[in-house]
């Protein structure tokens, strides 16, 4: 059982399609507009947390660093996930608010 309620709320959005994950799969759906925030593992390489840095802030995505890449995959029921984005402003605005009120995660 999760019990971190971001990660709880991850997992719903997962499970109901609005969330993807992968350096690929997350870049395009913040470059097309459709990512309403993007949650990177903090031991990604320091090249994935400046490429997505950069480019969260280019189109103005909320970026977050949070957990590590077991935990993150697990949230979402697969292996190691080292990023993912949520599509839906709802579920993106709940985790933020988890993320926010508990200074777990460092939004930049």
């Amino acid at each position: 059982m999760i019990q971190d309620k971001a990660l709880s709320l991850v997992s719903l959005a997962t499970k109901a399609g609005k969330t993807v994950s992968g350096e690929f799969s997350t870049e395009k759906e913040v470059k097309a507009g459709r990512a309403a925030m993007v949650i990177i593992a903090v031991d990604s390489s320091d090249n994935t947390k400046k490429k997505f840095k950069n480019m969260c802030d280019f189109y103005k995505v909320p970026i977050y660093f949070y957990k590590d890449k077991d935990t993150l995959g697990h949230a979402m029921g697969k292996e190691f996930r080292a990023s993912l984005a949520v599509l839906d402003a709802g579920f993106a605005k709940g985790i933020r608010k988890h993320l926010d009120n508990d200074n777990i995660g460092s939004c930049i």
